[in-house]
């Protein structure tokens, strides 16, 4: 069946919902639920949804599909993928984190009601706000069943953002749930084509919060799993750059078991070279629907693929030894 296509019946007579592999983990798609879309359009200012026309203060508008978010037809395109599981998250770009508490709550709350209320293959991605940290908020979210925490790349570039996320990765850790880390808001964006703001600012943000993570997040949170979005805007590639230019300690070519990256707009080339560098067993699977579409093949073959699909999203969801398909 295509992706694409309607949900359709088995040779069986079984719906193809019902035939996806439980154990298949897309850890990264965004889907906005209607009271989420309802909150951006009572909004005046940015960000905010004129009828399907999302308005930010960064990027160009876009011609929101109001397709891309019916859930049926998301589930059907999950079961297409083969996938049994899928982490929705929050479209971090928007920069809703990035409101006061009076204007992201309202669509933070919309946000986390929304995705709770989706039911299988869904679960979801907690958020938070940035500008005044609320810890015990998170801790709500997180007793509700989110897997994790998402924050935008742009909140984790140096040691004082990580000082200002302090109280919201202290109750991951405590908890022993994962970091999702996901570009922010592209300033400056609008004035570029479309395609700028995913391939530059996007990956710029990543490649900073990959390393920065490694100087100052991972010192401070020896144990925490982490994953960043877009093969962390290919970072690990540059730890030759890093030896020669005095990297020390972190140029060491030994990689980080509960440091992970998903494949998400990148093909065999990209996968290959990363893997190359960290190891298969870091690599997991995810798809940024609505906004691109899974690669079919990345070309390292079916124990690679059941690592990347199964295993691994097992491991950064979970920790050792927890299946992926558990709820």
């Amino acid at each position: 069946m295509p992706a694409d296509g309607p949900a359709g019946n088995s040779p069986r007579g079984r719906p193809s919902h019902q035939r996806r592999n439980k154990l298949h983990v897309d850890i990264h798609q965004h889907l906005w639920p209607g009271v989420l879309t309802e909150e951006l359009r009572r909004r005046s200012g940015p960000p905010r949804l004129d009828g399907w026309t999302l308005l930010t203060c960064g990027e160009p508008p876009f011609e929101v599909s109001p397709a891309d978010h019916d859930v049926a037809r998301r589930a059907a395109q999950a079961a297409g993928d083969d996938v049994g599981r899928v982490v929705i998250g929050p479209s971090s770009p928007l920069g809703i984190e990035y409101l006061r508490p009076e204007a992201a709550v309202p669509l933070l709350d919309a946000y986390h009601d929304g995705v709770a209320e989706l039911g299988p293959p869904f679960t979801g991605w907690a958020a938070a706000c940035l500008t005044e940290i609320d810890a015990a908020g998170l801790v709500k979210q997180l007793d509700r069943g989110f897997a994790g925490l998402q924050l935008p790349a742009t909140a984790l570039a140096d040691e004082s953002g990580y000082r200002w996320c302090g109280p919201l990765l202290d109750v991951l850790a405590e908890r022993d749930l994962p970091l999702f880390v996901h570009p922010g808001p592209a300033a400056g964006a609008a004035r570029g084509p479309a395609w700028w703001a995913p391939v530059v600012p996007y990956v710029q943000q990543l490649h900073a919060a990959w390393f920065a993570f490694r100087a100052y997040g991972r010192p401070a949170y020896p144990r925490l799993r982490v994953c960043f979005t877009a093969l962390a805007g290919l970072g690990p590639l540059h730890g030759e750059r890093l030896a020669a230019r005095g990297g020390g300690p972190l140029a060491r070519g030994v990689a980080d078991p509960r440091a992970f990256v998903e494949t998400s707009s990148y093909g065999n080339r990209a996968a290959d070279a990363v893997v190359r560098v960290l190891g298969v067993d870091l690599l997991v699977f995810g798809s940024d629907r609505p906004y691109a579409q899974p690669h079919p093949d990345l070309g390292l073959g079916d124990a690679a693929r059941h690592a990347i699909r199964v295993t691994n999203p097992a491991r950064l969801l979970h920790g050792a030894g927890r299946p992926a398909g558990r709820a």
